[in-house]
């Protein structure tokens, strides 16, 4: 799958430029992916229309980048299975075993991994 035609959606998108996960967003679009980034008080990031919430993405998503931690991610577990990602990135300090446990039990792979390391070392 070329990159025009992968979906990535960044769960904890931040319009601040140190943020790990604008850098990310940054990447993403210049190495050609789609970027659908979300969060609930932005409206654009980095030129991107911003998604207010998982709930609200629509379409087919290839890759679901995490940058919320669990306390925040595991509220969602049951909106990230049904979004049915095609696998879903634990960035560093992300990990959450009951959202894996979740994911694995729907057939959702888990990557740990750093966005940012797999799309600059050519593993994304």
């Amino acid at each position: 799958m070329t990159a025009q035609h992968h979906r990535v959606v960044v769960l904890g998108a931040s319009p601040k430029p140190a943020r790990h996960a604008n850098q990310a967003i940054r990447l993403l679009k210049a190495q050609g992916y789609q970027v659908a980034p979300v969060h609930p008080r932005y409206c654009e990031i980095e030129g991107l229309t911003v998604i207010p919430s998982l709930e609200a993405v629509t379409g087919p998503v290839h890759t679901l980048t995490l940058y919320l931690g669990a306390q925040r991610s595991v509220p969602l577990t049951d909106t990230i299975v049904a979004l049915r990602p095609g696998r879903v990135i634990f960035n560093p300090g992300t990990e959450s075993p009951e959202l894996e446990r979740r994911l694995e039990q729907a057939g959702i792979p888990a990557v740990h991994g750093c966005t940012l390391v797999m799309l600059r070392t050519g593993t994304f």
